[in-house]
């Protein structure tokens, strides 16, 4: 189990203490998972390919005891508590802890009610997953007061099932993957076929480096109708080839049909990405990886037409004032960006970023340095 990371404690404690004075006892345990970037492989997680995500120091932490009803607390605004007499039928935010407590039932791994105290600051809407972030933390703390032990790749798959059958959004298994797998200061190499994983070192401090993300306050949502179109495209073109995902598609593959030829372009060239990238990091050379950021965008842009003029905003500010690459990242149609910079150009790019934003009359982004921090966990 990884080491407690501080600001996850301090999170936690704010949970803990929302409980204490919503339902007036003690929480049994408190746990805490993060949201995540993925440095590249979009969209590549339901076709069967190759990501490659790291955790943000931005948790959701949660305080659970087990009670004789199921009670939700959220933290956000001026907080507010749900109470059910099942799982079965929540919405809202609460449908996000309830839905994973109806996954760990649907696959074998039976939990009862509990009251729940969340707390959480992973951007809401940036495409860095919050949702996730709050299933795997409420998941690893079922689990642990109800004695399961769960793989973590399992525990992943179950959490994609709350959000893609209880909730109703069609996303992979990567955010999923990345709050409760990855560890800190490595970017998860991870084959979504296998489950499969490496952690590859990323080590932006050595070599000079920050990774940028750009929040650009332009809200996207998976369970809009384009993520899904995006889905069902390539659903659509891996079954008019005979193969099972689009990462089975022969490179010389055409269809009569455009769209869906520049759908499948897009993962298999991101397919390659990933796996070049893998190879750039394992030798020690961070740098070199800005072109591919950079290409992975023009693909999200143009193939798959998953970005937005905030997000191509960023990019092209932060490529035209120095970043090595720059690329959308989350499933699109607005949330955050990143840029990987020179330490010593961080504030003009992230000066361009803003000031090309306000030329457009665009939101204000929200611009940090991300660095690569733990997994979930139990922080006491």
């Amino acid at each position: 189990m990884p080491t407690p990371d501080l600001h996850a404690i301090e999170l936690a404690e704010t949970a803990a203490q929302a409980f204490r004075d919503v339902f007036g006892t003690e929480p049994e345990g408190l746990w805490a998972a993060p949201g995540r970037v993925n440095l590249i492989g979009e969209h590549t997680d339901y076709n069967e390919g190759f990501v490659m995500p790291f955790a943000l120091p931005f948790y959701a932490a949660v305080a659970v005891a087990k009670s004789e009803s199921w009670e939700f607390h959220s933290t956000y605004g001026e907080g507010s508590t749900v109470r059910a007499d099942s799982v079965e039928g929540v919405e809202g935010w609460a449908a996000y802890i309830a839905g994973v407590a109806w996954a760990m039932n649907e696959s074998g791994y039976p939990v009862a009610p509990v009251r729940i105290a969340i707390n959480s600051d992973v951007p809401h809407g940036a495409g860095l997953s919050s949702s996730a972030a709050l299933e795997c933390a409420t998941l690893i703390a079922l689990a642990d007061l109800y004695g399961h032990e769960i793989d973590r790749a399992e525990a992943a798959r179950i959490a994609q099932k709350a959000e893609n059958e209880y909730v109703g959004a069609p996303t992979g298994v990567l955010d999923q993957s990345a709050s409760l797998l990855c560890t800190e200061g490595n970017v998860m190499f991870m084959d979504c076929r296998d489950f499969s994983r490496e952690q590859v070192p990323f080590d932006l401090t050595a070599e000079g480096l920050v990774m940028l993300v750009i929040d650009t306050q332009a809200p996207h949502r998976h369970v809009d109708g384009e993520y899904g179109a995006r889905r069902a495209d390539c659903e659509e073109a891996a079954r008019r080839l005979g193969v099972p995902f689009l990462r089975d598609a022969p490179r010389d593959a055409k269809l009569d049909d455009d769209r869906l030829n520049r759908r499948m372009h897009h993962i298999l060239t991101e397919n390659d990405r990933v796996l070049e990238t893998v190879e750039i990091l394992k030798r020690g050379n961070v740098s070199g990886i800005g072109d591919l950021l950079t290409a992975s965008h023009v693909s999200l842009r143009d193939d798959y037409e998953v970005s937005s003029v905030e997000l191509d905003s960023a990019v092209d500010a932060a490529l035209g004032a120095g970043a090595l690459g720059a690329r959308m990242t989350g499933g699109g149609f607005g949330g955050s960006a990143i840029a990987l910079v020179e330490s010593a150009a961080a504030q003009k790019v992230e000066a361009a970023v803003l000031e090309a934003a306000a030329d457009k009359g665009l939101p204000t982004p929200r611009v940090f340095v991300a660095r690569a921090a733990a997994g979930a966990h139990r922080v006491s």
